[in-house]
């Protein structure tokens, strides 16, 4: 991949994260990027539509034709329509955040979610990030299904991450990788506490496509005061059964069938 296309595609990322818009030097020092280099590629993605820049501040932000771009996909690969009505009952029942992610090559990316708390502590991160491997639930599911030694070498290539941005739990070593891992493996899905942010727990199980293959992750995320172990044991069969029921949606989804083909090219 060219210079050009990497640092076009680091500064729609950067934007994406930043609804409220980024000055010039603010993403030239974000992205390590020349000034002037900055400048010529906001330019060209302002001409192209991709990127808007506020008449008043001066600031870069994303435009809605970025937007429109990842959702006009989703809504054409059914995910909103296969997808979006199971999880929503799953977020009614449960009362917390449920969320869908799909595995994109050696990775795994959130594309779909329901908010079900309606009280106290609304936990909502942004959509579209790709999953931190070894700090998340979706992550130990994902890996639970490889081999010990597959399993880190997907992680080796991401990295186990800036430690300041997890929580406490949150594995630092491959020694409580591992452990984790087989933990989950054992257990049958993954649970986590204090591990992808101070004071949340979350549990996540696999969805697999018609080959057997691991195409996605559907997960339940919220404050660690409302989902506690024993809350946590009491919400696993529906989050099984929810698993078991995007299974056989995936069958009729584009993005499910992408995936599990993306899904027989690594270990699972």
């Amino acid at each position: 991949m060219s210079n050009v296309v990497q640092r076009s595609f680091a500064l729609l990322e950067e934007l994406a994260s930043c609804p409220e818009g980024r000055s010039l030097s603010e993403l030239s020092s974000a992205l390590d990027i020349p000034l002037s280099a900055t400048h010529r590629l906001l330019t060209e993605l302002v001409e192209c539509g991709y990127v808007r820049r506020d008449e008043r501040h001066g600031d870069f932000m994303l435009a809605m034709k970025a937007v429109a771009l990842g959702l006009r996909y989703l809504s054409s690969s059914g995910v909103s329509d296969i997808a979006q009505p199971i999880l929503d009952r799953l977020a009614r029942h449960c009362n917390e955040l449920v969320r869908l992610a799909l595995v994109e090559g050696d990775s795994l990316v959130f594309v779909a979610k329901s908010q079900g708390a309606v009280h106290g502590l609304r936990y909502d991160p942004e959509m579209g990030q790709h999953v931190w491997l070894a700090s998340s639930a979706a992550g130990l599911a994902w890996l639970s299904t490889m081999s010990d030694e597959e399993a880190l070498q997907v992680v080796a290539k991401q990295g186990f991450g800036d430690a300041k941005s997890f929580g406490p739990a949150a594995p630092r070593s491959i020694k409580s990788l591992l452990a984790q891992i087989r933990a989950t493996r054992k257990r049958g899905h993954a649970v986590t506490a204090d591990v992808f942010a101070p004071g949340m727990s979350s549990m996540a199980t696999v969805v697999r496509g018609a080959n057997g293959q691991v195409v996605g992750l559907v997960i339940i995320a919220g404050p660690s005061s409302r989902l506690a172990e024993e809350r946590l044991d009491a919400l696993a069969p529906v989050l099984k059964a929810t698993a078991d029921e995007l299974s056989h949606a995936s069958l009729i989804s584009p993005m499910f069938k992408a995936g599990a083909r993306q899904a027989g090219e690594v270990p699972a």
